[in-house]
């Protein structure tokens, strides 16, 4: 590695650092960095609400934060390695729209399983299992697919083809929706990093350290997809297993995300693009682990912007990522032609 990587490197990981603690500091009550300092060593701090506020609320949520920009930039990174397609996100295959649904089921069709059912599925967890078993049969369907089809595009047509139908099946349950219904639906569709417990967080780290172990193994399967299928498949590549590897960490990573915070659009599309334009690389052993630092410091400025510092009010986080992620496709549009891949 070069003293410019590294140099790039380190001063990445200071920024996210640093905008580790801007998110704890900054909401409704501004905390300075020494009582966050010393209510992570667990010495006096000022106010013992700070340390209540810090330990139960901002500091899980800071590590959502940083656990949803790296999963959903990395699995961004994976779709448009394989896919060849720079517009390819980590929702490509359908998985967000498969969480969706689930979740639109059990919100939206409510009404249907009354009483106690009704009240059961509703609840946090019901909502959780709900996204994560849709985006579970959406992966098992495009999996049965990419096993019989050899043409890795036909998979990523299949895997919008997909998200129409889920898309569909969720506008046909909103119609018959009631009012407070749709209210909760779209709440949950606004994404919220500040819902997890330490318990509900244990659960997501775990399984996204899987999916991020899954596509680290995939290194060097991703620096030759580079090169094309055809080359890839003559210095020895096993496409099919390589392909599936792939698809099951952006499963893992994007499909647990979607399911604990809801879906937040944008951030696995333009942060490694944004990547590539800074490292000006398409070395996957370069770009893995930045996108991972890259990832994390945008989740947290997005969710320190959209916390509203000094207010009590809270913006919508998938409304302060697109603000920033949207310019940056546009940009990538016009420049197409000059984009490292």
């Amino acid at each position: 590695m070069s003293k410019t990587y590294k140099y790039s490197f380190l001063a990445l990981t200071l920024t996210l650092v640093f905008c580790f603690f801007m998110n704890i500091s900054l909401g409704s009550v501004s905390i300075p960095f020494k009582a966050i300092f010393n209510s992570l060593i667990n010495s006096n701090v000022e106010h013992e609400s700070w340390q209540h506020i810090i330990i139960n609320y901002r500091l899980p949520k800071a590590i959502t934060a940083i656990i949803v920009g790296s999963g959903l930039g990395i699995s961004g990174l994976l779709m448009q390695t394989l896919f060849r397609n720079p517009l390819a996100g980590p929702f490509v295959l359908g998985i967000s729209s498969g969480a969706s649904l689930g979740v639109a089921i059990v919100i939206l069709g409510s009404g249907l399983f009354g009483g106690v059912f009704a009240t059961l599925f509703v609840s946090k967890w019901g909502i959780v299992i709900a996204a994560s078993l849709g985006s579970f049969l959406v992966l098992l369907a495009v999996l049965m697919v990419s096993i019989r089809v050899r043409d890795t595009m036909a998979i990523l047509i299949i895997g919008l083809m997909f998200a129409s139908i889920t898309a569909a099946i969720v506008s046909v349950l909103s119609y018959f929706g009631s009012a407070e219904q749709l209210q909760q639906y779209v709440f949950w569709g606004f994404g919220s990093l500040g819902n997890l417990s330490w318990n509900d967080l244990g659960i997501l780290l775990l399984i996204y350290t899987i999916g991020i172990l899954a596509s680290m193994f995939s290194i060097k399967s991703l620096n030759t997809l580079l090169l094309g299928e055809n080359y890839a498949k003559s210095l020895g590549l096993d496409i099919k297993r390589s392909r599936l590897t792939i698809i099951i960490a952006t499963s893992l990573l994007a499909g647990t995300i979607t399911a604990f915070t809801g879906p937040i659009a944008f951030i696995g599309l333009a942060i490694p693009h944004l990547t590539r334009q800074i490292f000006n690389t398409s070395n996957h052993k370069i770009l893995l682990p930045a996108v991972f630092l890259l990832g994390g410091i945008v989740m947290l400025i997005c969710d320190s912007i959209a916390q509203l510092p000094n207010s009590d009010y809270t913006l919508p986080i998938n409304a302060i990522t697109a603000l920033i992620g949207a310019p940056v496709v546009i940009w990538l549009l016009v420049r197409k032609r000059g984009m490292v891949f």
